[in-house]
């Protein structure tokens, strides 16, 4: 089973995060400028929350605020849940389904390494299955 430290090191270790005092607006357009659905929230190393599209869309727009003067600490989620490096993609989906979350922090020595979204996982093991079905075609083939 591949562990998470695996992962990131295939898919990168970037991690795009966002100051709690900043305005909704200026996260919205960070995620939309690297293509990301979530932001973590930090007080210099320290991980204080996550704020993602799903935050905004319910804490911002449903209820009529306005993203350029509301500030990301009103709308992030905390706590935030994160996972070691040295865990499995399974345990991370695991998490993630039980938790109802898109984006898991990964955390080592209190230390965020990286981020995994449900897409990452999903496609991992797509790609674990894909790499199976070819193995058992070869030794079917002899």
């Amino acid at each position: 089973m591949t562990l998470l430290s695996q992962l990131l090191d295939g898919k990168g270790h970037a991690v795009y995060a966002v100051a709690p005092g900043a305005s909704v607006f200026d996260a919205i357009r960070s995620m939309a400028d690297n293509h990301i659905g979530a932001l973590l929230v930090m007080e210099g190393p320290q991980l204080v929350g996550i704020v993602s599209e799903r935050d905004y869309a319910r804490k911002v727009i449903l209820k009529g605020r306005a993203s350029a003067t509301t500030p990301v600490r009103e709308i992030m989620s905390t706590p935030v849940h994160s996972i070691s490096p040295d865990q499995t993609v399974d345990d991370a989906m695991r998490l993630m389904t039980e938790r109802r979350i898109r984006h898991l922090p990964v955390v080592r020595a209190e230390k965020v390494v990286g981020v995994v979204s449900i897409g990452d996982l999903v496609k991992c093991v797509i790609d674990e299955q894909q790499h199976t079905i070819d193995d058992l075609r070869s030794y079917i083939r002899g």
